[in-house]
């Protein structure tokens, strides 16, 4: 009899299943079409649900095909025991690396939260750049603004050329390289920010190249005015006084292979005349179609 009345309505009628009666193997067939963020928002709803949510099935398709690769930048009992979820949360935050030739943490890695893809940037630190040891031409610069909190400032130069290269177990995507760049020197003054112009010279006179090359053999190349006063770029910001991302170009990694190097440098070598004022944070490697939501922000 209890049971028989548990399933009428107010009105007398039945009460057909809820999402409560959904099976829970059901439910994770559903997230397998999900992103991260909408499987935990619905978590939320009910025990089912939960279970789904933290099905290892489930999480596995969200991780990379190299996912193993980024575990293993890191000591492993920071991912032993771990569920595939938890692993996808870890390898969300930036990872950093090294090439083993350098010092500190002037590279990272992790995994998109919408979309599980690798990203990566690179530290200035991590560049070769000409005359970065002689204070005339270079300064390094402390600021909250860069994810690895040191930026390398340009007073003035003839010669501008800035080389770098990464090597790494890419899984296979189509990613695009930016260089994130600031006209002026920034500082905070009684907790406001303002920029300075007074070394920023020289970058309308003539374009910068930007180029990159893969070990197997792509290429790419843009050339950019930096110093284009009266326009904005792109993305509606104006060049001086705000971080910039310069598209280098795009290359593709196949799932054959299994360490690509990249070459990235930018150049303005005409010595004719001298450049100065600029901030040059890092480089961004980043599928191709996440860019747009990307560059609107969320790099730093």
């Amino acid at each position: 009899m209890g049971a028989s009345l548990s399933s009428l309505g107010t009105n007398g009628s039945t009460i057909g299943p809820g999402l409560g009666d959904i099976p829970e193997n059901c439910v994770a067939c559903v997230f397998l079409y999900l992103t991260p963020p909408e499987i935990c928002n619905l978590a939320r709803l009910n025990r089912a649900f939960r279970g789904a949510a933290s099905s290892d099935s489930v999480w596995e398709t969200k991780l990379p095909p190299n996912y193993q690769d980024l575990l293993d930048l890191m000591p492993p009992e920071r991912y032993q025991n771990l569920s595939k979820k938890d692993i996808f949360a870890l390898l969300s935050r930036p990872i950093p690396f090294d090439d083993g030739n350098k010092v500190g943490v002037l590279q990272e890695v992790w995994l998109d939260r919408v979309t599980g893809r690798v990203c990566m940037s690179i530290s200035a630190k991590a560049m070769a750049i000409t005359g970065i040891d002689d204070r005339r031409y270079w300064n390094w610069i402390s600021t909250e603004e860069s994810r690895f909190h040191t930026v390398a400032y340009l007073q003035q130069i003839w010669w501008f050329e800035v080389d770098g290269e990464v090597k790494f177990p890419f899984a296979a995507d189509t990613y695009t390289l930016f260089f994130r760049l600031h006209l002026g020197r920034f500082s905070k003054r009684l907790g406001r920010r303002v920029c300075n112009y007074e070394h920023t010279h020289g970058w309308d006179i003539k374009p910068v190249r930007f180029e990159l090359s893969t070990s197997d053999d792509q290429q790419a190349s843009f050339e950019y005015s930096l110093d284009e006063t009266e326009r904005d770029d792109a993305y509606g910001n104006h060049k001086r006084g705000n971080w910039v991302n310069y598209k280098v170009g795009e290359f593709i990694v196949s799932g054959s292979q299994r360490i690509t190097e990249v070459r990235f440098s930018m150049k303005q070598i005409d010595c004719t005349h001298s450049k100065g004022g600029l901030c040059v944070d890092s480089v961004f490697i980043i599928p191709s179609d996440l860019k747009g939501r990307k560059t609107r922000g969320v790099l730093k």
